[in-house]
């Protein structure tokens, strides 16, 4: 009887894949990894061969460097590999831009890797798909109780209104540069603000890359000293 530590146990490197002989999201340089998406804590330089989304594969790319693995390996969602007799899936997790649930088979038992995923609509990327499974590894950052996110729409209408009711003011919007940002931004797009989106220089180059793999994020400018009369217009 195959038991699911048979296809998949953790070690000091990460989550480990035997009979394949790859990790999912090692936190080690390893020969064989599998990425879930380009978040530094999932996605790190020095493996020999990466397969992952053409998007994560592209993060990856700008954050680290041309040279930031050995060999790269891209597939994309809904498309299956076999390695070793261990097929591997990558479904979307709805989390940033080329996010994947890493679906791994053999021998009759799959198992599903989540990474960071949500299931909340993303207009940044595709939305989380479930996967039937004998195991689910989720990531559960917000999994307690105490986590109740407010309805991300009601949140940039607020920012809205306040830019309506204080337009002298600069509103100042902090957020992650890899996939929080982009979504801020094409949420107030969807709400109706066609306007100019000053952005921090440590955002310029995702938001191209977001663009470049078709989200459209609109007028963005970088933002530099010396604009604050232009900020008030």
């Amino acid at each position: 009887m195959i038991r699911p530590q048979d296809l998949l146990c953790p070690k000091p490197e990460g989550l480990y894949c035997a009979p394949g002989d790859f990790y999912v999201d090692p936190v080690r340089p390893v020969d064989r990894a599998v990425i879930t998406h380009g978040h530094a804590d999932h996605a790190r330089s020095g493996h020999g061969t990466v397969l992952a989304t053409p998007e994560t594969l592209a993060i990856m790319g700008e954050r680290y460097g041309r040279d930031f693995t050995g060999q790269q390996q891209a597939i994309g969602y809904g498309e299956t590999i076999s390695h070793k007799g261990v097929e591997i899936t990558l479904v979307p997790a709805g989390h940033v831009l080329g996010s994947a649930q890493a679906v791994v088979r053999w021998k009759g038992l799959t198992m599903v890797v989540s990474g960071d995923y949500k299931r909340r609509r993303d207009p940044t990327c595709p939305p989380f798909e479930p996967v039937p499974c004998d195991v689910f590894i989720s990531e559960a950052t917000f999994g307690l109780p105490v986590f109740r996110h407010p309805d991300d729409r009601e949140e940039v209408a607020r920012l809205l209104r306040s830019v309506q009711q204080f337009p002298e003011r600069s509103h100042i919007i902090g957020a992650y540069a890899l996939g929080k940002a982009q979504r801020i931004i094409r949420l107030l797009r969807e709400a109706g603000w066609d306007r100019t989106i000053y952005v921090h220089g440590a955002l310029e180059r995702l938001n191209a890359l977001y663009q470049k793999h078709g989200v459209d994020l609109g007028p963005l400018a970088p933002r530099h000293r010396g604009r604050q009369e232009e900020l008030r217009r």
